[in-house]
């Protein structure tokens, strides 16, 4: 189980985002994985699962696509879950980032998710 810090819930990052929920979409967290919500995401080139955000990889997930709706744990088996991944605001300071990910590495990260119209600020 994910403990979230108390006033951290599904969607808590969203500053800002486009009608009729056209900034979300259904992804699969790959098995092995566990997130919560604001977690950035990447997605695997293999089989096109998504996992959390890993900016030394190189199997795709070094590739920021998008940020996770609410908590996920997939430890055991696949999950879907809900993504926001286009034309959104993001609070910076609401996200979650891999471990020890440096600043030119998140500056990247960002840099890719405005390509896909997600604003961090």
């Amino acid at each position: 189980m994910v403990t979230v810090p108390y006033g951290r819930g599904a969607g808590h990052f969203i500053a800002g985002e486009s009608n009729f929920w056209r900034s979300r979409q259904h992804e699969t967290l790959a098995s092995g994985s566990v997130g919560v919500a604001g977690t950035v995401l990447g997605r695997v080139t293999t089989g096109g699962k998504v996992v959390p955000h890993a900016p030394g990889a190189s199997d795709g997930s070094q590739n920021a696509m998008g940020i996770l709706f609410d908590d996920a744990d997939a430890t055991t088996e696949d999950r879907r879950v809900v993504v926001l991944a286009r034309d959104f605001e993001a609070d910076g300071k609401a996200l979650t980032w891999a471990n020890g990910i440096t600043n030119p590495q998140k500056n990247t990260a960002i840099a890719a998710l405005a390509a896909l119209g997600i604003v961090v600020r």
